[in-house]
């Protein structure tokens, strides 16, 4: 089975730059009375051994979170993948035992509690590279397990190669699809509209999870 409790560092991603919300950090946004970002630390943080936080610009205005805040590796919003390269190269500086790290969005309060631990199974029987999560017929690749020994590959074809389709890259890799059910709701909705801020406060109060 592949190590997943001291043995994988999450990386929660938050740094895009949220135009749909009109610009700034959305992982801000109070939900239920607490930031979306504690929402997604609440369920991500028992997941892993230890945490961390991809965000550019100031890094105090996460200081709440008592998380290190860590930029991109790599300049001009590159995207996605960028935040997972961070953390990859993060873990092989700062936590030298691990081999995996685990990716989350900080804009997805309902996501599965159970995430990394699937994925990690998954991995494990299917001889798997890399691992993602799906719902409702779609993929979720923000959501994924990736391993530090392929952080070179990654910064070869960020910078190299101009990368920056996370299907492009996971396609060179055995990865395995986990799917997750969406019931009462699904587990990877994010906020990327004022609409899904409602929604989400409708969501949490049906589901009696709101603070």
């Amino acid at each position: 089975m592949v190590e997943i409790a001291g043995n994988c560092v999450g990386v929660v991603l938050a740094g895009g730059l949220a135009r749909r919300m009109g610009g700034g950090d959305k992982c801000l946004l109070a939900l239920a009375g607490r930031p979306l970002m504690a929402h997604v630390i609440e369920r991500a943080e028992p997941q892993v051994g230890r945490l961390i936080l991809n965000a550019n610009g100031d890094p105090g205005r996460f200081t709440p979170f008592g998380l290190p805040v860590v930029a991109d590796v790599v300049e001009d919003f590159a995207g996605p993948l960028a935040g997972v390269l961070t953390g990859l190269e993060w873990a092989i500086e700062n936590a030298s035992d691990t081999a995996w790290i685990a990716s989350f969005t900080g804009d997805a309060p309902f996501l599965a509690r159970n995430l990394v631990a699937r994925l990690a199974q998954a991995v494990d029987e299917n001889a798997a590279d890399l691992a993602c999560a799906t719902s409702g017929g779609r993929a979720h690749p923000v959501f994924g397990l990736w391993p530090v020994r392929l952080a070179k590959d990654l910064r070869r074809a960020l910078v190299e190669e101009g990368e920056r389709k996370i299907d492009a890259w996971t396609a060179r890799y055995r990865i395995v699809h986990v799917d997750f059910p969406c019931l009462p709701s699904d587990p990877f909705f994010n906020i990327n509209r004022p609409e899904d801020l409602a929604e989400a406060e409708r969501l949490l109060a049906m589901t009696g999870e709101g603070a």
